[in-house]
């Protein structure tokens, strides 16, 4: 069954599609080199006219500038197109000149007769008026449109990119939007750099043309003048015009290209085409166009000008100005723009603050976790300049997670100018936790305690620990390494610090949300355990509760089997979260003193004076917290603590306090603000398999 395909149907086709701009690339060459019959130059010549008409059409209507993205392609491609042409013809006008106006075919015969009455006096001058049109004034100024246009779009990359990042770290937009959005910044600063280059192509295109003029004009005096024999008359009436028309027959199309290069680069906004644009906004105002109907009416009075001309266009405008007025004030516009001034009036007024309402969009939720930059620290955090700090937050929470056992809230970061141009500071729903500064460009030397010199350089302290340290330049590398120093680059720092006050604060981060979220990911592989205990045996609330104490105290919550299992044993008996934290502790004791005490060595630990214990359960029993230890007691407690856990930490081991499980609570939570550093464990929670050895003996006498 014969079937048939329409136009559409077949240049739609992806291979004729492919196919298409490399046949006409190698077609318009062609053209250079080999001689084309007048009728073959008549149909490209309608053909050039045609596609610069096309393009000045498509650069009207279009809304943005990247919509006609393909167009310094077109530019090249229509200039490749008509010097091929002005060489095809140049030929044939030199080989048939002298046979007729017509030897170059019907076109530039129409354009060099008609267009300029046979006159080749005046052919020539109109030729340098539209070259000197379209060099001098379109071409330059797009180009100049364009480079500014280029420069900007450069500049403000930075910004927008950030701007990306932050919309995106906020979860105000996904990342396929983000992918979109940033495509389109770099397609927009690609555009204005190609049309920079591109407005080059239009500029040479009419030298080349000024040039293939003389070159023509003079070549056929030459030819007919020596070859046929002709007189210097006769020789610049035949090759003269034809030359005027070739000439003509490429400038105006290239004219009508320049100005549609000016239309695309120098349109501002995108909410509707150029034309629209043009009549809204110019023609729009009918007071306007009574006033100038009232100017022309007038210049139309004085003796001696045209009158006629003048009153009749004053009598045109004054028409479409009553149109005008008599739409305004039709009911159904007035009412419109009455609504309209109405809504925008109530949307722009400044009404005085203690005038104005409250309402709920005052209320602006606070940024879980933030980290503001002064603007030297802007390229750290730019992902168009490739920022380092990005990858390294990125990396962080991924770390965070895998370690700890939940992912925390994205990490939004913005900048402030109120800050110092190297400034740095980290909040945490909306309160300073950590701040410092960074120097891109330059290194970070910390002093861990045994350096064997001393380096030149920026005095500072580490951000996150508080060790001294020196800002020296990269070439003072190896140097500082050789001398003992640990080297850290700037977006390091700021990571190091981030990931310190993360880990510190952990439990303030781990939320309802984030509850919710682990319980949904692990019911997803053990649905069971899940069902079973939240909200069945357990709110979530008490879970929330219960990790957020194991966080407090720097136990990570990846075994999240083993903690739901013994919530779901011990919640028949009690719903207290400090009780359930006891009891999850022991069951992940193990993993506790493993993270403590690597390996099978030994658990070096410091333990009390049993008469220290009694007087500690005696407290304990009298009262929920330490308020009812006796004030000498509490303060010789935490001097004996504090004294050992020092000892402890110049033998190279972690501070760790072994007590009865009745004790261990209440101490963890009396002494972890004097002594940060300081692990309490229970006797309950050391694993059979371990040794315990007793490093000091705190009592209340030294």
């Amino acid at each position: 069954m014969a079937t048939s395909l329409s136009l559409r149907q077949i240049v739609g086709t992806p291979n004729i599609r492919q196919m298409a701009a490399p046949l006409l690339i190698v077609l318009i060459l062609s053209m250079m080199v080999l001689p084309l019959p007048t009728f073959v130059l008549d149909v490209f010549f309608t053909f050039n006219i045609a596609m610069s008409v096309m393009v000045m059409l498509v650069a009207l209507y279009t809304t943005r500038a990247l919509d006609f993205s393909v167009f310094p392609t077109i530019l090249l491609v229509t200039t490749l197109l008509r010097l091929s042409l002005n060489v095809a013809s140049t030929r044939v006008v030199l080989l048939e000149g002298h046979t007729g106006p017509d030897a170059a075919g019907k076109v530039i015969e129409a354009f060099g007769h008609f267009l300029v009455g046979g006159n080749y006096a005046v052919g020539i001058i109109v030729f340098v008026i539209l070259t000197v049109i379209n060099f001098v004034v379109v071409t330059k100024g797009a180009g100049r449109i364009a480079e500014v246009g280029a420069r900007f779009t450069l500049d403000a990359m930075p910004g927008k990119q950030m701007a990306i990042d932050a919309d995106l770290n906020a979860g105000l937009i996904g990342e396929e939007e983000a992918r979109r959005r940033r495509r389109e910044i770099a397609d927009e600063a690609d555009f204005y750099g190609s049309m920079d280059g591109a407005s080059k192509f239009v500029r040479g295109d009419a030298v080349a043309g000024i040039l293939i003029l003389l070159i023509n004009m003079v070549g056929g005096l030459l030819i007919g003048v020596m070859d046929h024999d002709m007189s210097a008359g006769q020789a610049a009436k035949a090759y003269v015009m034809l030359t005027i028309g070739d000439g003509l027959v490429a400038q105006i199309p290239a004219l009508v290209i320049s100005i549609a290069a000016g239309l695309v680069v120098s349109r501002v906004g995108s909410d509707g085409d150029v034309g629209g644009q043009l009549i809204g906004q110019l023609f729009g105002n009918p007071r306007v166009l009574a006033i100038s109907a009232g100017i022309m009416g007038l210049m139309g009075m004085i003796p001696g000008m045209p009158n006629f001309v003048f009153l009749l266009l004053a009598a045109i405008l004054g028409y479409f100005a009553w149109r005008g007025f008599n739409a305004a004030a039709s009911p159904e516009v007035r009412e419109a723009a009455e609504k309209a001034a109405a809504e925008k009036a109530s949307a722009q007024a400044v009404t005085p603050p203690e005038q104005q309402e409250a309402a709920w969009s005052d209320v602006v939720p606070v940024d879980t976790l933030g980290l503001e930059v002064g603007y030297r620290l802007i390229p750290l955090v730019d992902r168009g300049q490739d920022g380092e700090l990005l990858k390294r937050i990125r990396g962080l929470r991924k770390k965070f997670a895998a370690e700890i056992g939940f992912l925390t809230t994205p990490v939004h970061i913005r900048d402030n100018l109120e800050l110092k141009p190297n400034g740095y500071r980290i909040t945490l729903k909306g309160v300073e936790v950590g701040s410092g500064e960074a120097y891109p460009g330059s290194l970070m030397a910390i002093n861990p305690g045994r350096v064997a010199g001393v380096l030149p350089g920026r005095e500072a302290r580490d951000p996150a620990f508080g060790l001294p340290a020196v800002w020296i330049e990269q070439g003072l590398r190896e140097q500082a390494h050789a001398l003992g120093y640990t080297v850290v680059d700037a977006s390091t720092v700021i990571a190091t610090h981030l990931n310190h006050l993360i880990l510190t604060h952990a439990a303030e981060l781990f939320g309802r949300q984030e509850a919710q979220a682990l319980l949904d990911h692990v019911g997803r592989e053990q649905p069971k355990l899940i069902e079973d205990l939240v909200p069945k045996a357990l709110p979530l609330a008490v879970v929330q509760r219960v990790l957020q104490s194991l966080l407090e105290e720097g136990v990570a919550i990846r075994d999240m089997r083993s903690i739901i299992e013994t919530l779901a044993e011990h919640a028949p008996r009690t719903q207290d979260p400090m009780e359930l934290a006891a009891r999850v502790r022991v069951a992940l004791g193990r993993a506790i003193v493993q993270q403590l005490f690597p390996g099978n060595s030994d658990v070096q630990v410091m333990v009390l004076d049993p008469g220290l214990e009694r007087l500690l359960g005696q407290a304990l029993s009298g009262g929920a917290d330490g308020s009812v230890i006796e004030p000498g007691l509490a303060d010789t407690l935490l001097n004996e603590v504090a004294r050992n856990a020092q000892r402890q930490e110049e033998m190279g081991l972690p501070a760790v306090l072994l007590v009865p499980a009745q004790l261990r609570w209440l101490l963890s939570r009396f002494l972890r603000r004097a002594v940060p550093s300081l692990k309490v464990l229970a006797n309950s929670e050391v694993p059979e398999t371990r040794t315990i050895k007793v490093t000091s003996v705190i009592g209340v006498k030294s």
